[in-house]
C-alpha cells in the first residue's frame, strides 16, 4: 500500500491518457480519476471534497467573464460586419500576390479580437475565405494552413478565454496577461503576413491577385466600405481591450460591456431578431457548460494530485534532476507542448499551471513572462496532430477536393512561425512584460 501510495500520483496522468484515446470524455476523464484517486486517498470525505472543489470553481467571480466573452462572440458572428469586413479586405488587398491570404489572417486578428475563440473565428472566416481562394486558384496547402493559422489567434489576441482560465489558475492578474501578450500577438500576426508574402513571391501560382475589374472602386467607395465595416468593429474591441488595459474595468466587467456592444451592433446592422439573441444565448449556453465542465474536472484532478502527495513528487524530481529557473521553465513549456497533442486546451492548463506555480514562484521565475510564454505554446496545440482542433474545424467546412495532406502540410510553416514567436520571448521578455508595466502606470 505505502509503495502504491508514492506513485499513486503520478498513475493519475497515464489514468488520464488511456481514458482519453478511449474515446471518454475529457470532463468525465478528468472527474472520474480525481473521484476515484481521491476515494482511495480520503474515503467517504471525497464526497465533502467535491463539493468544496465545485463551490470554488461556480462562485469564482473571474470565471464570469468566460459565458460574457462567448456571448460577444455569438453576437458579432450574426452582426452582419464580417461580411462587409472582408469586402473591404478583398478590395484593398486583393489585387497583391497572396492578397486573399492577407485578408483572411488581418480578418481573423480582427475577429479573434472580438471572439477570443479560435472555433468560431475560424469557421466564421474560413467559410469567406476557402470559396474565394479556390475560385482564384489558391494551393489547397496554403488556403489551409492561413486558415487553421488565423483561427488560432482566437489564443492570443485579447480578449481571449484561454488568457483568461490560465491567468486565474497561474495567479497572475488577468489584466496584466492580457495586456501582455498584446505585443507577442502582433509579432505573430507580422510573421504570419511575412510567410505569406514571401510564399507568394517564390511560387506566385499558389496566391494569385484578384484581377482588377472585379475590385475595381474609386478610393472614396473604398473608404467608405473600409469605414463601415472596420470602425465599429474597432470601437468595441477598444472598449472591451481598452477599458482593461486602461485599469477603467475589470475583465469581466469588460465583458460586460463587449457583450452590450454587439448587441448594438447588430442593431446597428440590422440583423437583430429575437430569435437571432436566442440563438446566441443557446450558443452561449452550450460553450460555456463544456468549458465550465472541464475547468471543474481540471480542478477536482490537479487538487487531488497534489493533496496525494503530487507536490512532493514534483518537488523531489525536479531536486534530483537538479533543475533551476530555466530547468523548471524549460519542463513546464514542454509538458504544455507534449499535452497539446492529446489534451484540449482548457485540461492543459488546468492539469499543469497550478502544479507548476508553487515552483515557478520557488525560483523566483517572472510568472507574467512564462504565461506569455504558455500561452503561445497552448496555441501550437491547435495545430498539431493528431487531435489539431484547427484542422477538425476546417476539414467541416472544407470541400473534398481539399485533403487533409493538404492541412497538414499546410500548418507546418505556421506552426514554425508560432515557434519563432516563442523565442523571441523567451530571448526578450520585455516583449511580454514592458507593456502590462506601461498600463500599470496609469
Amino acid at each position: 500500500m505505502s509503495a502504491f501510495a508514492a506513485y499513486a500520483p503520478a498513475l493519475m496522468f497515464p489514468a488520464l491518457f488511456a481514458l482519453v484515446f478511449m474515446g471518454v470524455p475529457v470532463a468525465a476523464a478528468l472527474i472520474g480519476i480525481a473521484f476515484a484517486f481521491g476515494f482511495w486517498a480520503s474515503g467517504d470525505l471525497i464526497g465533502l471534497q467535491l463539493f468544496r472543489f465545485t463551490w470554488s470553481v461556480t462562485s469564482n467571480y473571474i470565471l464570469v467573464a468566460i459565458p460574457l466573452f462567448v456571448f460577444m462572440g455569438s453576437m458579432l458572428e450574426r452582426s452582419g460586419i464580417a461580411e462587409k469586413l472582408f469586402e473591404a479586405m478583398r478590395v484593398w488587398l486583393g489585387r497583391f500576390r497572396g492578397g486573399l491570404a492577407l485578408a483572411t489572417i488581418t480578418m481573423c486578428a480582427i475577429f479573434a479580437a472580438g471572439t477570443g475563440i479560435v472555433g468560431a473565428v475560424e469557421v466564421l472566416v474560413g467559410l469567406m475565405a476557402m470559396p474565394a481562394m479556390l475560385k482564384y486558384r489558391y494551393h489547397p496547402a496554403l488556403i489551409s494552413g492561413t486558415i487553421c493559422a488565423g483561427g488560432s489567434l482566437g489564443t492570443m489576441i485579447p480578449p481571449s478565454i484561454v488568457v483568461v482560465i490560465y491567468a486565474a489558475q497561474a495567479r497572475i492578474p488577468i489584466g496584466d496577461l492580457l495586456v501582455g501578450v498584446l505585443v507577442p500577438g502582433g509579432i505573430m500576426v507580422a510573421l504570419f503576413l511575412g510567410y505569406i508574402i514571401l510564399h507568394t513571391q517564390i511560387r506566385p501560382q499558389d496566391g494569385p491577385p484578384v484581377p482588377d475589374d472585379e475590385i475595381a472602386m474609386t478610393t472614396a467607395q473604398k473608404l467608405k466600405l473600409l469605414a463601415t465595416a472596420l470602425v465599429p468593429a474597432t470601437l468595441l474591441i477598444l472598449s472591451v481591450v481598452g477599458s482593461i488595459t486602461a485599469g477603467i474595468a475589470s475583465p469581466t466587467e469588460a465583458a460586460g460591456v463587449g457583450a452590450l456592444g454587439t448587441i448594438l451592433l447588430t442593431m446597428l446592422y440590422g440583423r437583430f431578431t429575437w430569435k437571432l439573441l436566442f440563438d446566441a444565448l443557446r450558443t452561449t449556453l452550450t460553450i460555456n457548460a463544456m468549458i465550465m465542465m472541464i475547468v471543474l474536472g481540471g480542478t477536482m484532478f490537479t487538487s487531488i494530485f497534489l493533496t496525494t502527495g503530487g507536490a512532493r513528487m514534483v518537488n523531489g524530481l525536479v531536486d534530483m534532476w537538479s533543475l533551476g529557473a530555466a530547468g523548471v521553465t524549460a519542463l513546464y513549456l514542454f509538458l504544455i507542448f507534449l499535452g497539446g497533442f492529446i489534451l484540449d486546451w482548457v485540461s492543459i492548463v488546468l492539469v499543469t499551471a497550478p502544479i507548476f506555480e508553487p515552483l515557478l514562484n520557488k525560483f523566483g521565475v517572472d510568472k507574467l513572462w512564462v504565461g506569455v510564454m504558455a500561452v503561445v505554446v497552448i496555441q501550437t496545440s491547435y495545430l498539431t496532430p493528431p487531435m489539431a482542433p484547427s484542422i477538425f474545424y476546417l476539414r467541416g467546412i472544407a470541400p473534398p477536393e481539399v485533403t487533409y495532406r493538404d492541412m497538414y502540410l499546410g500548418i507546418v510553416p505556421f506552426v514554425a512561425c508560432q515557434v519563432l514567436t516563442l523565442l523571441v520571448v523567451l530571448a526578450m521578455p520585455w516583449t511580454a512584460t514592458w507593456l502590462p508595466t506601461v498600463t500599470r502606470a496609469f
